[in-house]
This record gives structure tokens, C-alpha cells and sequence, in this order.
């Protein structure tokens, strides 16, 4: 058993390179709390809370954005340990599902309380790559979206969101014929424009599912058919605050708990903030299930 009782998995890039004083103030209040661990490669996150796990950590803490949470949260996750405190400290650019988590649950104290179960998310495609996730998934112009924020290296939160927005309605705009099953329902074929399944309320910093709660056993789904650009900016002041209109033809929203698509060109999608899957990638199908109250989690305030 380690001497240190929380394991602290950090992006040393999070936040644009700019959150360094944040961990810093991290490492001053929990000195002797936690131990530091680097993420330095891609699906580190996860390798490292899967060791962290088994070395008998009782938390296992995200410092970092979105992308590191869902890869320390899978890697919780995978080790099928309940009891783990699945920590989030966040440091990134968007920071969405510490946005929905402070919202619904308020921040821990530097001792945190036992935490609270949330749902999870399990998405399989038909090329065999598998994963959880905490927030959302995107696809379309979602996935888009975080594809073009990629290429973005000098803005943070809803400016550069609203930026990576704009380019991919320029340069990525394309609503092919989609086929969806939610729940048992019949499988209905749309072309659309952005499919968003939600945990969380916010996706890239847009409020998607305002009304969300991380531990309701179900989705919040929004679903935009094939609607003009000039449609897309009309809603796009509105989806930075208040979320998608009630009433409007070209969008679809509801619950549900499984989620079947197909598409007869390969789908560009993100998990949780992180390219999941860009079109060279040929992946076509995917299913999406609800897991209600798998992951024990808390967030931190982080204040430099």
C-alpha cells in the first residue's frame, strides 16, 4: 500500500500549456496527500490509473482537461473497482464534465467526501474500438468541431470552441443520410447535419443538454437534420448559454439509454473532447449504452 492515498495523473499540456500554476497550487495542498504521475503519449491516462488501481490508491485524481479525464476515467473503469474515487481537477481548455459535475454536486474540499455515483457511457463501433465516456460523444459537425480545435494553439474555452465552430461549418459542412435506433424504437434513416449524445450538460463549452444530470440512467440526445449554415450561426449564440430551442423542425432531442447509427460514409467523431474517429478511419457503425451509477467521482476547485 502506498504511503500516499490519492494517485494525481497530470497533462503537462493541459489548458494550452497555461494551467502550469494551477498544478503547481495542486502540488503545494496536497504534498503529502498525492502522488504526481505525468501523462507523456497518448492512452497514458489510462495505462496510468489501471497501475494506479492496482497499487491500491483510494483516489485516482484527472489534472488536466476533458482528454485526460476520459482517459483516466477509463482506465478506473477498466479496472472494475467500485470503491476507487475517480477524482477530476480540471486544467483544460473546455473542461466540460467538471463544469456539469461542480454544477450538480458543488466542488470537494481537499478531503473529499466519499463522492458521488454517476453514469457511464459504453461505445462500441464496428471496427472493434471500444471505450467509456464520462460527458458526450459528437458526431458530424461535432466531431468536426473538435477536429478543427485541434489546429488551434492560441485560444481556451467557448473562443476557441466558437472559432473551431466556424471553420468546420466552412470546411467540413455535410448532412449524409444517417440511420438511427434509439432504444426499441424503429430505425429511422435522416440526413444529418450533428448527432450529440450526452451525459453532461455542455459539449466544447456549448450547453446541449441544459437539463442533464450526470446520474439519471439515461442520455440527453440532440440530433440536427439537414439544416442550412445560416440556420447552424442563428443557434449558435444561444447553444453558448441557454441550449438547443424546444421547438424547431430541423432538431431532435429526447432520452434514451442505447443508441444504434449507421452511416454509408465513414463518421468523424469525438469522446469526451478526443478524436475518436475521423474518416480515414472507415469506421460506419456504432452503438452507444448507458451504464447507470458505474463511476464513483468528485470534482476539485483548482484556484492558482
Amino acid at each position: 500500500m502506498n504511503r500516499a492515498r490519492w494517485c494525481v495523473i497530470f497533462n503537462p499540456t493541459a489548458g494550452r500549456r497555461r494551467a502550469h500554476q494551477r498544478l503547481e497550487a495542486l502540488r503545494a495542498a496536497w504534498s503529502s496527500l498525492a502522488d504526481f504521475r505525468p501523462t507523456t503519449a497518448p492512452g497514458d491516462g489510462a495505462r496510468l490509473a489501471r497501475k494506479a488501481c492496482e497499487e491500491g490508491f483510494e483516489a485516482v485524481i484527472a489534472a488536466g482537461g476533458d482528454g485526460t479525464a476520459h482517459e483516466v476515467a477509463n482506465g478506473v473503469l477498466e479496472s472494475h473497482l467500485r470503491d476507487v474515487l475517480f477524482g477530476v481537477a480540471p486544467l483544460g481548455s473546455a473542461n466540460d464534465y467538471a463544469h456539469s459535475l461542480e454544477q450538480e454536486f458543488g466542488p470537494a474540499a481537499t478531503q473529499p467526501a466519499r463522492g458521488v455515483m454517476v453514469d457511464v457511457g459504453q461505445l462500441r463501433s464496428d471496427k472493434g474500438h471500444d471505450c467509456y465516456f464520462v460527458n458526450s460523444i459528437g458526431l458530424g459537425l461535432a466531431g468536426a468541431v473538435t477536429l478543427e480545435s485541434r489546429a488551434i494553439g492560441w485560444l481556451q474555452g467557448l473562443p476557441l470552441y466558437g472559432l473551431a465552430a466556424l471553420r468546420a461549418l466552412w470546411r467540413r459542412f455535410e448532412a449524409p443520410p444517417l440511420t438511427t435506433r434509439y432504444d426499441d424504437g424503429p430505425e429511422e434513416m435522416q440526413r444529418t447535419l450533428l448527432l450529440s449524445l450526452l451525459i453532461g450538460r455542455r459539449e466544447g463549452n456549448f450547453v446541449l443538454a441544459p437539463d442533464a444530470k450526470l446520474a439519471d440512467g439515461q442520455f440527453d440526445y440532440v440530433q440536427a437534420l439537414n439544416m442550412s449554415r445560416w440556420n447552424v450561426l442563428t443557434l449558435l449564440p444561444r447553444l453558448a448559454t441557454k441550449g438547443p430551442p424546444q421547438e424547431h423542425s430541423l432538431v431532435r432531442q429526447g432520452r434514451c439509454t442505447r443508441l444504434k447509427v449507421s452511416c454509408p460514409v465513414p463518421l468523424t467523431v469525438h469522446v469526451d473532447g478526443e478524436m475518436y474517429c475521423r474518416p480515414t478511419d472507415q469506421i460506419k457503425q456504432l452503438e452507444m449504452e448507458l451504464l447507470p451509477a458505474r463511476l464513483r467521482t468528485r470534482v476539485f476547485r483548482v484556484d492558482a
